[in-house]
């Protein structure tokens, strides 16, 4: 099914991301959700961290979509919400990638690419509870367990 986007469509991605320990094998996943287009993207990494794991959700979320789009991002994160709705990742740019208390920021590589893709895209944020019977929230979370599990990623229309 071919997706024709406008100026005014919005894109709403879900996105979430596991850890079996931390570090740990990890999974990430996201759910895109335009008019009646669905689509469920998740992977696996061999060694990771949680946070790493919902950075990428979304990353890859973003990176699926073939134009610019606005875009509301719904995360169970406050990790990732925050380093953009509380200007993280702009003071952590200003500040030569460094933390208010001068550390190295976590997951620069990350951020960096998110960073870009904020560039391309027009994305608003949301903070969603997990595990509180939100159905794309808690299919993100179904799908990166699953993807540590299974070790693959899936790739499919729903």
């Amino acid at each position: 099914m071919k997706v024709h986007y406008t100026m005014t469509s919005q894109v709403t991605l879900y996105t979430d991301g596991a850890c079996s320990g931390n570090p740990g094998p990890g999974g990430w996943a996201c759910v895109l959700l335009y008019n009646e287009y669905r689509r469920r993207i998740s992977g696996y990494e061999q060694y990771t961290t949680n946070n790493k794991m919902e950075l990428t959700g979304v990353i890859k979320g973003l990176e699926s979509l073939t134009r610019p789009m606005p875009v509301l991002i719904i995360t169970d994160s406050q990790y990732v919400k925050n380093g953009f709705s509380e200007k993280w990742l702009e003071n952590w740019q200003k500040n030569g990638w460094k933390t208010k208390s001068g550390k190295p920021v976590k997951n620069i590589e990350l951020w960096m690419q998110l960073s870009l893709l904020q560039r391309k895209h027009n994305l608003t944020w949301q903070w969603v509870k997990g595990h509180s019977g939100n159905e794309y929230n808690d299919m993100c979370d179904e799908l990166a367990r699953n993807a540590i599990i299974k070790k693959s990623g899936i790739d499919e229309k729903f």
